[in-house]
């Protein structure tokens, strides 16, 4: 078993999620702002990198939960262990299990829903609401073109000084921070939370791609007072899909009791 550690810290303060400030936080019962989950998981990262280099960036998956929230500030204490070819990283800080991340060396089918194009154009930026989203309808595809500068910003935003990101692999913290963006750039979300995801890396990103984001809900539901939403989402460079993503996030949080 490995072991590494990290600090937590919220750089997403200034964003329209508000669930990044102390006062939304509160609003809905936590103690403070909340740290994005994907720099939780871009912290977990780390040590299957170390392990597996770039051969983790291309064939394998990883399904990540995260349990609890994360705080500015947290010392995380995150454990690499391997059996059986599955890796197992979990997360604790506070003295609970914040996040837990098993990953294999597999290549499972291409989802069919890759193939699928993007939505027509959209007018404006709506508030989500349940009503507006449609299973399996497409969102307006983007392109993203990640560089040097972005690469530096997510590295540096989890404290991963590794060599590697130093080549024009890109950092898979970036690489989930933008199946955020595929929601957020669809609606406006006041408040709301990742709460796991599972990815496909078919092939490495790599800085300087053109990469094609579609998106497309596949499930809602509600449980508790709150709303989900399960996206899929697809990066394709050249007609390749290189990552493919079920983000899950809870749009609407239930209100305080």
């Amino acid at each position: 078993m490995k072991l590494h550690n990290a600090v937590a810290r919220n750089y997403s303060e200034e964003s329209e999620n508000r669930i990044h400030s102390d006062g939304a936080a509160q609003t809905y019962g936590f103690d403070a702002a909340l740290v994005p989950g994907v720099a939780v998981f871009g912290h977990m990262t780390r040590p299957l990198v170390e392990s597996l280099g770039a051969d983790w960036l291309g064939g394998y998956s990883a399904d990540v939960r995260l349990i609890k929230p994360t705080y500015d500030g947290d010392a995380l204490a995150i454990e690499h262990s391997e059996e059986d070819g599955e890796h197992l990283v979990r997360c604790t800080g506070r003295s609970v299990l914040i996040a837990e991340m098993r990953s294999r060396a597999e290549a499972p089918a291409l989802d069919a829903m890759a193939s699928l194009p993007g939505g027509p154009p959209v007018d404006g930026k709506p508030e989500i609401a349940w009503d507006l989203i449609h299973v399996g309808e497409a969102f307006p595809a983007f392109r993203w073109s990640p560089d040097l500068e972005e690469q530096v910003v997510y590295a540096n935003q989890v404290s991963d000084d590794l060599p590697i990101w130093q080549s024009d692999l890109l950092h898979p913290h970036a690489v989930l921070s933008m199946a955020n963006t595929a929601l957020s750039n669809r609606f406006r979300l006041p408040a709301w939370l990742h709460v796991g995801s599972r990815i496909v890396f078919r092939e490495p990103v790599r800085i300087g791609d053109e990469i094609e984001v579609r998106a497309i809900p596949v499930e809602k539901w509600r449980r508790k007072g709150h709303e989900f939403i399960e996206l899929y989402v697809a990066y394709v460079v050249g007609g390749a899909v290189k990552t493919e993503i079920r983000h899950t996030a809870i749009f609407k949080i239930a209100a305080r009791s």
